[in-house]
């Protein structure tokens, strides 16, 4: 299975850079429900005031599923790889 891995940088109020992946089923193409899944996750770290758009999330690229991702993208239908501040 292939997903498609959406690079994601949300400024925080103490200045510093939030950045996580969103990846997904690279078939996922509408990317205000990659938004949506990005404005779940911001809302569980309780962030949901940030903005989250295309301005803060891109598409990166396609790479195969890692076979630890598996459970998670087919109960959830997306995964969070969190990189830096995600708190």
């Amino acid at each position: 299975m292939k997903v498609a891995v959406w690079d994601t940088y949300v400024p925080l109020k103490d200045g510093e850079m939030m950045h996580f992946d969103i990846i997904a089923p690279e078939e996922i193409r509408d990317e205000n429900l990659i938004y949506q899944y990005g404005k779940a996750y911001l809302a569980s770290k309780n962030l949901a005031d940030r903005e989250l758009t295309s301005n803060e999330c891109r598409f990166c690229h396609i790479e195969e599923l890692k076979e630890e991702l598996k459970k998670e993208i087919q109960s959830k239908g997306y995964y969070i790889y969190e990189m830096e501040n995600c708190l």
